[in-house]
């Protein structure tokens, strides 16, 4: 039995859930969102819950898709709700970033500015060298986040580049240190 499968989704004031038989349907105040779901997944709505279940619970593959729909299910009911987002910092002299209608402009090192076009369903706030991106898709933030982490990532030894604001980064000892310690 998945743990994590088991629990009900709560759906709060102001969210519709609808169950179709491949298809979950999340409406909110922030807009709405789908899913198809997997032939082994049962998704049931009632009393102001979701309640997630598969067709052989004994089954160790479907316990793992059990709870992985769950929490997709959960993560979209708190998009409609209150969304997410994620920050990343920009780090060097000279880097910096703007963001203009879908697109967001970054200059960082490279000979020439780098446009990166942003999906209908984010939003992007940059503010001094914090980039600010946001939307309901839990999923989505996170893939455009790290696709503009990956255009220049932090380097190990004076930590330019673009990180995420909680990221911890590992600096490592110049050529210099190094033959000074030997």
């Amino acid at each position: 039995m998945s743990r994590i499968g088991k629990k009900p989704i709560a759906i709060p004031a102001g969210v519709e859930v609808k169950a179709e038989a491949d298809l979950i349907l999340v409406k909110g105040p922030r807009g709405k969102l789908s899913q198809r779901l997997h032939p082994f997944i049962i998704v049931e709505v009632k009393d102001k819950q979701v309640l997630i279940s598969v067709a052989k619970p004994e089954d160790g593959r479907q316990n793992a898709i059990w709870g992985l729909f769950r929490s997709l299910i959960s993560n979209m009911v708190e998009g409609v709700v209150t969304g997410f987002e994620k920050k990343l910092e920009i780090n060097g002299i000279g880097y910096k970033a703007a963001a203009s209608g879908r697109k967001l402009i970054l200059n960082v090192g490279y000979s020439h500015p780098i446009d990166f076009e942003l999906p209908e369903e984010i939003t992007c706030q940059v503010e001094k060298n914090l980039i600010t991106i946001a939307g309901n898709d839990k999923q989505l933030v996170g893939e455009v986040a790290a696709n503009i982490r990956k255009i220049r990532k932090p380097e190990p030894y004076k930590g330019k580049g673009i990180k995420y604001v909680d990221e911890v980064l590992r600096h490592k000892v110049g050529k210099a240190a190094a033959k000074a310690s030997s």
